[in-house]
């Protein structure tokens, strides 16, 4: 009895030791809170805007937040693509990449990212207010906007985890998502969405809902860091032909494209940021019909070219599709939408293809899909927009040349902001401390030593 005692004695004194440093941590933390005269919400939280000024603001408010829901729900679309097209043995490291670009794109959009991107304006580069939310800043409009701009940060960040997927160590995946979040994503969002020099221009750069912002600036920082990382161990041959590496899950892998197109409606018509705009509908059915032109010609080009009828280009091509229409979806009609859609498809099937041909290794195809097509539809704006809704009208409809230079422009731009800023992060952390797991790591997979759970467990063979 006398062990079993004092064991117990040991038990609870750690216990009431533990509860008392919990309590400590809490008390500080409030203190620290407390003594912020911000977070003593100075402003009116109810905002400038009220229901009785404005009854149709609920509205709005209901329109964006359920679309930031569903933008939200795509990160389940990601993961589930990004797990089933890659092998067994990296699907909890894949999830936990998943997961951690909200966690820590959420953290550092709301410290840094939503300041830099929708902060006062300093002479078209950046915003220079906000920071931590603070100061007027509470106020339910704002708060409002954040949670709606919050997952769009999100997706840019977690596009870059299928380029880069099975062979990054973890703790470089952390610093990347901060990185992200908190830099590359809101200073190129603020040249385009917050005011800045390429919404500025006499023909402004048009980006309705993020084939730039989001997806090109996503899948060139992906890119950058697949070169940086360079290919799986198998991918090539020693002929320095590329191998295919078959996905483990494909029903999962088509789940997450599913889960994608469904919270697409919510990324490109909530982009209306006004529950009362009608257009909602135009944009819904161009989102559709782009996705399902891309998919069906991806589809037949690889029936062509293999025989077979290939479900990974039909998923993909459908991404295409939804990616390039993005930027346009307000400003084109079905027509052009699914023209859009279908060279989206075709893109995809040649990108996949010449990318593995040059020695770069993207499990997913995350740069053919969101770096190419992201392209893709910015051009398309300056070619098809009809000049039905914003006044943006493009070249095949009577626009002229000005709004496509435009559109060049801010796709060069993106392009090379997002290029050049992934490929110094992650030289730079390669340089300091290594992105790449050890090579047992990756033949074993990194669900074990990343992460010490494995996704399947009662397939796992362990050596003893």
């Amino acid at each position: 009895m006398g062990p079993a005692n004092d064991f117990t004695n040991t038990v609870t004194k750690e216990v009431v030791s533990m509860f008392k440093r919990t309590l400590s941590l809490a008390g500080l933390a409030a203190a620290l809170i407390l003594a912020l005269p911000s977070f003593a919400f100075a402003a009116d939280p109810n905002g400038a805007e009220t229901l009785a000024a404005d009854p149709t603001l609920a509205i709005t408010f209901i329109w964006m937040l359920v679309a930031a829901f569903l933008v939200f729900f795509m990160q389940a679309g990601f993961a589930m693509v990004e797990a089933g097209m890659c092998r067994a043995k990296n699907a909890t490291n894949l999830m936990m990449k998943n997961l951690l670009d909200f966690v820590m794109g959420s953290l550092a959009y709301f410290v840094i990212g939503f300041a830099l991107m929708y902060g006062a304006d300093k002479a078209g580069i950046i915003g220079t207010s906000g920071w931590f939310m603070l100061g007027d800043n509470y106020d339910v409009t704002v708060y409002r906007d954040f949670m709606f701009q919050v997952v769009f940060a999100a997706t840019a960040a977690t596009i870059v985890s299928g380029a880069i997927a099975e062979r990054l160590k973890f703790s470089a995946y952390l610093v990347y998502s901060v990185v992200i979040s908190a830099i590359i994503y809101p200073i190129y969002g603020h040249w385009v969405w917050g005011g800045g020099w390429l919404s500025q221009m006499a023909t402004p750069f048009h980006d309705f809902a993020g084939s730039g912002v989001v997806h090109a600036l996503g899948g060139f920082v992906g890119l950058a860091g697949a070169m940086v990382l360079g290919p799986r161990f198998g991918k090539y041959g020693k002929d320095g032909k590329p191998r295919a590496i078959p996905g483990h899950n494909i029903p999962l892998a088509a789940l997450g494209v599913f889960i994608l197109w469904f919270g697409w409606f919510g990324f490109n018509a909530g982009s209306t940021l006004n529950g009362n705009d009608l257009r909602i509908a135009v944009i819904a059915v161009n989102t559709n019909m782009a996705a399902a032109a891309g998919s069906a010609i991806a589809l037949m080009i690889v029936k062509l070219k293999t025989g077979n009828f290939d479900i990974g280009m039909a998923l993909n091509g459908a991404l295409a599709g939804l990616v390039a229409v993005t930027a346009p979806c307000a400003v084109i009609g079905g027509g052009s939408a699914i023209l859009i859609g279908a060279v989206a498809g075709a893109l995809v099937v040649t990108a996949i293809y010449t990318v593995e041909n040059m020695g770069v290794d993207d499990p997913v195809g995350a740069f053919s899909v969101h770096g190419v097509n992201g392209i893709w539809g910015l051009i398309a704006v300056g070619l098809f927009a009809d000049g039905t809704y914003g006044d943006v009208t493009g070249l095949f409809f009577g626009g002229g040349s000005a709004q496509l230079v435009s559109q060049l422009i801010g796709a060069a731009v993106v392009a090379l902001w997002a290029f050049g800023l992934g490929y110094i992060t992650f030289k730079v952390m390669d340089i300091t401390f290594g992105i790449r797991v050890a090579p047992h790591e990756e033949i074993r997979g990194l669900d074990i030593d990343e992460h010490g759970s494995p996704a399947y467990p009662n397939f796992l063979i362990v050596e003893e």
